[in-house]
C-alpha cells in the first residue's frame, strides 16, 4: 500500500513535459489568434475596395444625372460597380472583383434630389445626386474553425451631380465669327455659330453664378467698343468688323463681346437670367445672339492674348483662370488685315500666346470645330509648318482639355465625344465635377 501511495505521489510530483503541454496550448491559441486576425484584414481589405468600387459608381452615375433625354444616371453607375450579373456570372462591370461576388442592393442605385447642395434637380432625372450601395460575403478562413464561416460587409457611396463646383473659375470664352461660321452644321441642324451658342448656354446654365464669372470675346474684332450692343442687345443689324492689325492692346477696337460677369442666371439656380449681356450673347433670350460677319480672315492669336490680359486685370484675385477657344484653327488671314510683324506663321503664334496663357496660371480647353488636319495653316512654314488640327491640340493646356468634332480627320487623343453639345457638357463637367458627399446628406 505504501508502495502504490509512493508511486502516485511521484507522479505528482513529476513536472516533466508540463512545458512541452503548455507551450502547445499557448501556441493553438496564439494561431488560432493569428489565423482571426488574418481573416479580419481579410474583410477590412474586401470592405475597403467595396468602397472604392461604390465611391467610383457614384461619381460616374453622379456625371450622367440630368445629361439626356433618356436617363442614364443609374445603369452607369451600375457599370462602374463591383456587381455581378448573378453568382455564377462576372459580368462586364468596370470595377469587378473576381474573387468575390459583390451585388448592388436592391433598390440602388437610387436618384435623388437634395435640398442642401444648391443643385438644382430640374431635368429627365429630377435629381441631383445618386447613392449606390454594394454588398458581398466575405469567407472567413479560420474562423470557419469556430463556426463563424462568412461576414457580410456592405458600402454606401453618395454623390452630388454636376453643379456642385470644382472650386471657382474666372472664364473668358473665345468664339469664332468669322464668315464660315454661318454655314450650316447638317449635324445639329443651325448655322455653326448658333450651334456654339447652344454649348455656351449650356455652361451659363450648369455653372454656378457665386463661384464662376465668364466673359465672351469674338475674332474678327469689332471696330468699336460701342458695336458690343448689337451682340448683347437685340440690334436689328450685326456689328461691323475690323482688321486684325487695326487693334491695339487694350484699346478700340476690341476682342471683348461681353466683360467677365456673373449675372447669367436668375436666383433659381440653372435658369438663365435673359436681361443678362452674357445670356442675350449666347442666344439665350429673344434674340439670335452673336452674330458672324466675319470679312477678315482667320486669326487668333491676339484674342487669346486679349483673353489672357482680361483675366489677369478683371479677374478676381486667388481665383482660377481658364480659358475656352472655339475654332476651326485654320489661321490664314490676308497681309493686308495683319500687322507686318504678324503675317506669317499665324498658327505658331497662337500655339505661342496659348502656351503663355497656359505658362501664367491659366488652363486652356480647345474646340476644334471643322479643323482640317491638312491643307491649312498656309502662312506657316518651314519650321513652323503645322495644321490647323494639330494648332488646336497644341494650344490646349493638356491633352484632356482637347476635343474635336473629329471632322476633317482632326480627332482628340484624349476625348472620344464629337457631338459639339457632348463636347460642350463634359467641359461644364470640368469646371463643375460631381464630388462624394456624406452619406447622411439630405
Amino acid at each position: 500500500m505504501n508502495a502504490i501511495h509512493s508511486t502516485f505521489r511521484r507522479m505528482l510530483d513529476d513536472t516533466r513535459g508540463v512545458t512541452a503541454v503548455t507551450v502547445g496550448l499557448f501556441m493553438t491559441l496564439l494561431i488560432g489568434m493569428m489565423g482571426f486576425v488574418i481573416d479580419i484584414g481579410h474583410v477590412m481589405y474586401v470592405k475597403r475596395e467595396l468602397q472604392n468600387s461604390a465611391d467610383s459608381a457614384a461619381l460616374a452615375g453622379a456625371r450622367q444625372i440630368n445629361c439626356c433625354a433618356t436617363s442614364i444616371a443609374a445603369s452607369t453607375a451600375t457599370a462602374y460597380s463591383a456587381a455581378w450579373t448573378n453568382s455564377t456570372t462576372q459580368g462586364t462591370n468596370k470595377n469587378i472583383d473576381t474573387h468575390l461576388y459583390a451585388q448592388m442592393v436592391s433598390g440602388y442605385p437610387k436618384l435623388k434630389c437634395f435640398s442642401s447642395t444648391g443643385i438644382s434637380c430640374t431635368g429627365p432625372d429630377n435629381a441631383n445626386g445618386i447613392v449606390v450601395q454594394q454588398t458581398a460575403t466575405v469567407p472567413m478562413w479560420f474562423a470557419s474553425i469556430f463556426g463563424l464561416s462568412s461576414i457580410p460587409v456592405t458600402a454606401t457611396a453618395t454623390a452630388s451631380g454636376t453643379g456642385g463646383g470644382a472650386g471657382s473659375y474666372d472664364i473668358d470664352i473665345i468664339l469664332d465669327t468669322t464668315a464660315s461660321m454661318g454655314n450650316t452644321d447638317s449635324t445639329c441642324g443651325m448655322t455653326r455659330l448658333q450651334c456654339a451658342l447652344t454649348g455656351v448656354r449650356l455652361i451659363l446654365n450648369r455653372l454656378s453664378p457665386s463661384a464662376d464669372y465668364i466673359g465672351v470675346l469674338a475674332f474678327p474684332p469689332l471696330s468699336a467698343a460701342s458695336q458690343q450692343t448689337k451682340d448683347d442687345t437685340c440690334p436689328s443689324s450685326s456689328p461691323t468688323t475690323t482688321a486684325y492689325k487695326n487693334v491695339v492692346t487694350g484699346g478700340n477696337p476690341t476682342y471683348q463681346i461681353v466683360p467677365i460677369s456673373h449675372d447669367y442666371q436668375t436666383a433659381t439656380y440653372g435658369t438663365l437670367n435673359t436681361s443678362s449681356k452674357l445670356v442675350v450673347a449666347a442666344g439665350g433670350s429673344t434674340c439670335a445672339g452673336l452674330a458672324a460677319p466675319g470679312g477678315y480672315g482667320t486669326f487668333y492669336a491676339d484674342a487669346i492674348t486679349a483673353a489672357q490680359t482680361d483675366l489677369t486685370t478683371n479677374g478676381r484675385s486667388g481665383i482660377a483662370k481658364a480659358i475656352i477657344i472655339l475654332s476651326d484653327g485654320d489661321a490664314n488671314a490676308t497681309s493686308t488685315n495683319m500687322k507686318s510683324t504678324e503675317v506669317n506663321n499665324q498658327c505658331t503664334e497662337a500655339v505661342t500666346a496659348a502656351n503663355a496663357a497656359t505658362t501664367a496660371g491659366t488652363l486652356v480647353l480647345t474646340v476644334a470645330y471643322g479643323s482640317p488636319t491638312s491643307s491649312s495653316c498656309t502662312t506657316d512654314t518651314g519650321a513652323h509648318a503645322t495644321s490647323a488640327c494639330a494648332t488646336m491640340q497644341n494650344m490646349a493646356s493638356k491633352p484632356t482639355l482637347f476635343y474635336s468634332d473629329d471632322a476633317n480627320g482632326c480627332s482628340s487623343p484624349s476625348q472620344s465625344l464629337t457631338s459639339l453639345l457632348s463636347i460642350f457638357s463634359s467641359i461644364t463637367g470640368f469646371f463643375t465635377a460631381p464630388r462624394l458627399l456624406p452619406d447622411t446628406t439630405t
